[in-house]
């Protein structure tokens, strides 16, 4: 068993040149779809993927693979949702287990792929699951209030003297990844009314993740940085960067957090006891510790709660769709052959 569950890790994380390699025949029947890929259909015009209308494409997995985006160190997220696997798995019935993926990129196509079931998404890569994977979104992190945001920040070290966005012109910033939201497209999109035009005001370089930017900045390495809001949050609350030795000189408004959704094609019956443990379950408090606070899954649709995030893509040109997404796959290979290479 020990083989097969490596075996299957192994395939999560298989080359994303898979994604061109759907033959014309798996196609789903000519349909309405809207953005999505060619391999799925959007009747109800929701913007995500329906439910195969044929049942012997409903997939009933005996274990189910669910993985949680790649932002900050692997191992702090997968003991932190050891507890709910666990209720997931008396939910469902089904052995549920955890991989971690090395990239947004492999994230997706491992969903697309049949071999990754329940995901967490980040905000910006939430698009290209939804469209190129027939990931469904049905929560975000919450409380009873609402869904958790969170927002771009713009964080610079307090001895740099920088005070505005405008001592900023000229400057090394360091964006995350391009299909990022808070940490490449809502900048574009935000900061040129703020007087700050990313590319043409300030140099862009990319560290591929929010937790890499920040360390970056505190090493002196950029002068600055846009970030996610609750990573920045969460690597205070660890004792990993001292708040009081850096400024937050922009605060954008609220954005959603990572998403979390299932595979289209999962059986019906599943999917109604997988929604129901995400809508049920009560985090404990090591959870709502390493979530700032929120203590349930917060039911979502993409369609409603995603809007904001496809307007910044729509603003910045960013497209959720095949090109995108390759775009996006080549980088994460070439900051995975450079760390390779420093090795």
């Amino acid at each position: 068993m020990r083989s097969k569950l490596m075996a299957c890790a192994t395939a999560i994380v298989g080359g994303v040149m898979m994604m061109g390699a759907t033959s014309p025949a798996a196609a789903a029947e000519d349909c309405a779809r809207g953005s999505l890929d060619t391999l799925y259909c959007d009747v109800d015009n929701d913007l995500v993927a329906d439910s195969p209308t044929d049942e012997s494409k409903w997939k009933d997995p005996s274990t189910l693979v669910f993985t949680y985006t790649p932002v900050e160190d692997p191992a702090v997220y997968r003991d932190a949702f050891k507890h709910f696997q666990d209720y997931l798995a008396k939910a469902t019935g089904k052995k549920v287990v955890y991989y971690t993926v090395q990239s947004n990129s492999a994230e997706i196509e491992a969903m697309r792929s049949g071999r990754l079931h329940i995901a967490g998404f980040s905000t910006g890569p939430t698009g290209f699951s939804v469209n190129l994977a027939g990931a469904v979104p049905i929560a975000v992190k919450g409380t009873p209030d609402g869904f958790q945001g969170y927002n771009l920040i713009m964080i610079a070290r307090k001895d740099s003297g920088f005070k505005s966005l405008a001592d900023l012109k000229g400057k090394k910033i360091a964006h995350t990844s391009p299909s990022s939201n808070s940490g490449n497209l809502a900048p574009r999109a935000l900061l040129p009314d703020e007087g700050l035009i990313p590319g043409e005001d300030y140099n862009i370089v990319f560290s591929g993740k929010h937790d890499q930017s920040i360390m970056g900045v505190v090493s002196g390495d950029y002068d600055a940085a846009p970030v996610a809001s609750d990573v920045f949050s969460r690597m205070v609350a660890r004792g990993v960067v001292n708040a009081d030795e850096l400024e937050i000189l922009y605060r954008s408004p609220k954005f959603p957090t990572s998403s979390f959704a299932y595979a289209h094609n999962l059986h019906p019956d599943l999917v109604h006891k997988i929604v129901g443990a995400f809508h049920t379950y009560r985090f404990p408090e090591s959870m709502q510790k390493a979530f700032k606070g929120a203590d349930r899954f917060y039911p979502i649709t993409y369609k409603a709660d995603w809007d904001v995030i496809r307007t910044i893509a729509a603003a910045t040109g960013a497209s959720y769709d095949r090109k995108g997404l390759d775009k996006m796959a080549s980088k994460d290979a070439a900051k995975k052959a450079k760390k390779a290479k420093k090795k």
